[in-house]
């Protein structure tokens, strides 16, 4: 551990991104904050600095608790902030929704089959 630590690091060691590389491009299209300022990749954190992070599936208000630049264990990544109450909420409140209303793309993955094109021209009429 030290006392200077880059935000694409230790956003990697804490594991909200599960590379170095996005955690990197993610700061540099402003999806972290600081403060609600956006940041460099190369910005050094400090303990005690509120982050927004949105990595694409959630979004996250933490504070850091601790600095490391290895990733660990889940359970040790935890230790290194504190997610606020606000943040939760919002978490748990967008979980919900997603259990009631699932996005109509969600079980596609990457261009539709020939069945899957053939079901949506019958939907829509085109045939």
């Amino acid at each position: 551990m030290s006392d200077n630590i880059r935000i694409d690091k230790w956003l990697w060691a804490a594991r909200f991104f599960k590379t170095r590389t996005l955690a990197s491009d993610a700061v540099d299209s402003g999806k972290v904050k600081i403060g609600g300022d956006k940041v460099k990749p190369a910005r050094a954190l400090r303990v005690d600095d509120e982050l927004f992070i949105d990595n694409g599936a959630d979004q996250w208000d933490v504070v850091v608790l601790g600095l490391s630049d290895v990733r660990a264990a889940a359970p040790i990544a935890r230790q290194l902030y504190r997610e606020t109450a606000a943040s939760i909420a919002r978490r748990l409140a967008e979980i919900e929704r997603r259990k009631l209303f699932r996005e109509p793309g969600a079980d596609y993955k990457g261009r539709p089959t020939k069945q899957d094109r053939r079901a949506l021209s019958k939907v829509r009429g085109d045939e």
